[in-house]
């Protein structure tokens, strides 16, 4: 009787822990982060603007979800070096990578690219956006957006520079040069501190670079702006106009910066990076150090961040394929 007894209580017990078993995992996943430090994957090198937007998301990440946020440089490759290594890593919502505009580019640019845009990669949250802006030295004969036009439909020879082969400089100008028959010719440089030095000295009559980059330049009264290249004018050059609205109607290039993470992180925690993200976005002292570096904060839904990045990788891919740009 007593041995019936302790098999009932035994198979009572064993019932009991199968039904805890659901909630013990929901238990650990909603323990999240609390397992170790996040590291968030800037995929270029210290300085520029991937770096400035991981570090500034850092800080308030870090205070929200009461877990260290380390910024991790992982340069090279237009970014693809950092983002192999994130689709790399483990998906457990501890690893996170900070990508730009190129990002969009690289599936066209550079051959074998170690791993798949759409289906490697899970959209946490588009950052924000910013301008591109056509700039010229203040000595130039390019006094508006007009007049490398008229320059171009004369034949006068036309150069500009970006930040090297395959940026989204370069392939704005080239979709704008192809689109409206336009020739000009490119000139790559290393990076946007060569770029800036040879247009501040007049070496290159025309630039194609960030607010970012540029924009120091333009308050020095070095450098002259003659149009930017999002649908609507920059906030922080509200008398520059844009492309569009200077006869090329639909005219949309934006620079842009997601937060990105490995496809199999599980959709709860993926859910619960963006809810942070866009708490940290809507922080008024977050948005202004973003438009420090002019940029314009999206935030919302991981849907509305996949949209945006698989028409930059649609539209991109086209123009890179079309004019066979080739990486530096």
């Amino acid at each position: 009787m007593k041995s019936r007894r302790w098999t009932t209580v035994a198979i009572l017990g064993g019932v009991l822990a199968l039904a805890a078993l659901p909630q013990l995992a929901g238990a650990q996943g909603q323990a999240w982060p609390a397992k170790q430090p996040i590291r968030l994957v800037a995929v270029f090198p210290p300085g520029g603007s991937v770096d400035q937007v991981a570090r500034i998301l850092a800080v308030p990440l870090s205070q929200q979800l009461g877990q260290s946020v380390i910024v991790d440089n992982k340069g090279g490759a237009s970014g693809s070096i950092g983002t192999a290594a994130v689709v790399n890593s483990p998906p457990d919502g501890y690893t996170f990578a900070v990508v730009f505009d190129t990002h969009g580019v690289n599936p066209a640019l550079i051959p074998g690219l170690p791993y798949d845009t759409r289906k490697d990669l899970a959209p946490v949250v588009l950052v924000g956006t910013s301008a591109m802006v056509l700039a010229t030295h203040s000595g130039s004969e390019y006094k508006s957006f007009g007049d490398v036009i008229a320059a171009a439909k004369a034949k006068k020879p036309v150069n500009y520079g970006s930040i090297g082969s395959g940026s989204l400089g370069h392939l704005a100008m080239t979709l704008l040069g192809r689109s409206s028959g336009l020739d000009w010719q490119h000139v790559p440089y290393k990076g946007g501190g060569p770029l800036m030095n040879d247009a501040v000295a007049g070496h290159i009559p025309l630039t194609i670079g960030s607010v970012f980059v540029t924009k120091p330049h333009i308050d020095s009264k070095r450098l002259r702006p003659l149009a930017v290249t999002t649908s609507k004018r920059a906030a922080e050059l509200p008398d520059v106009p844009t492309v569009a609205e200077s006869g090329y109607p639909g005219f949309d290039a934006p620079a842009w910066w997601a937060v990105l993470a490995p496809a199999k992180t599980p959709p709860e925690i993926v859910r619960r990076m963006n809810e942070e993200l866009n708490k940290a976005l809507k922080s008024p002292d977050v948005a202004a150090r973003l438009a420090g570096q002019g940029i314009t904060v999206i935030g919302g839904a991981p849907d509305v961040a996949r949209a945006f990045i698989d028409k930059q990788v649609d539209v991109w891919s086209q123009v890179v394929r079309e004019n066979n740009i080739k990486a530096d």
